[in-house]
């Protein structure tokens, strides 16, 4: 159970069919470029790197040219772009090589990192506190035949409280402060540089569509909660250390993955768009995109 954010990616979920666009998708109302940068280094887990979604340019890490640091650097204009986020990343991979699922190495992520980098995103923790663990621990399912299967109650709702205490509400708070030196790192290789830190979108809304997504209601809205704590913690870490937070939280509620696949921004369990399963899609991605684009022209 111990998977990380985007080893899903590599399991046997290959459930895709071909990308749809939403004719109100978030591309559709992006706003005015805002500051002008010369130079941009995107940091992160699968949220960021997209596996999947086409075009993938980085096997190793399973990183989209189509993921939101992509947009945004794009949108930009900005040529001096490094991207350095990769699937399955903690926080020990910003400061030391990742070895991935084939086996290849991956630098730390914080050697993109320049004195003149002048902009720079962040999307991690999930794989810190163990979210995908945590969600996998949730699916009441039928492991043999992978149909849905309803147990006697929910799974990972009372599963992990131990004597009143929470054990996902703690490894939350552990970790917290962890932003913060993220934070202090960039400013010691990048001290001119912008610094955003990028929120978890919205994953299933409160009480689930079981068995449409194989989580029954109560473990639905628990595995919500913990996203929702873990956004929390950031954002509060983000203005203690005099950085912006992204919030993809409200702006994906009502495309979450018990949507239509057409308003569906995040993947379910079987996507039915090219996307890792329980991770942003395209049109993620592009929402994503959008709210750092906000951030940064305010």
């Amino acid at each position: 159970m111990r998977r990380r954010l985007g080893a899903v990616a590599a399991a046997s979920l290959t459930v895709l069919a071909t990308a749809c666009t939403d004719p109100g998708s978030p591309a559709d109302s992006a706003p005015e470029p805002g500051p002008a940068y010369s130079s941009y280094v995107a940091l992160g887990d699968s949220f960021t790197a997209g596996p999947m979604i086409p075009p993938q340019i980085d096997s190793a890490c399973a990183r989209s040219g189509s993921n939101y640091p992509h947009a945004v650097a794009e949108t930009l204009g900005i040529d001096n772009f490094r991207d350095a986020s990769c699937s399955s990343a903690t926080t020990a991979n910003l400061t030391g090589p990742q070895v991935v699922s084939s086996g290849a190495t991956v630098p730390a992520q914080y050697d993109a990192l320049t004195p003149e980098t002048e902009l720079v995103t962040v999307g991690i923790g999930g794989n810190d506190i163990g979210l995908v663990a945590l969600a996998g621990s949730c699916l009441a399912l039928d492991r043999s035949s992978g149909r849905a299967a309803a147990p006697a109650g929910p799974l990972c709702a009372t599963a992990n409280v131990r004597d009143g205490l929470d054990l996902v509400d703690r490894a939350i708070d552990d970790f917290a402060p962890t932003y913060g030196v993220i934070v202090r790192e960039i400013r010691n290789r990048a001290p001119d540089a912008r610094i955003l830190l990028v929120g978890y979108p919205t994953g299933i809304r409160d009480g689930g569509c079981y068995p449409d997504q194989p989580i029954l209601p109560d473990d639905a809205t628990y595995l919500q909660a913990k996203i929702d704590r873990l956004n929390t913690a950031m954002e509060q870490q983000a203005d203690a250390a005099g950085v912006d937070y992204v919030d993809l939280r409200e702006s994906t509620v009502g495309h979450d993955a018990c949507q239509p696949s057409a308003q569906r921004w995040t993947e379910g369990l079987f996507p039915s768009q090219p996307a890792a399963p329980l991770h942003p899609n395209a049109d993620g991605h592009r929402n994503a995109a959008e709210q750092v684009l906000v951030t940064i022209a305010d």
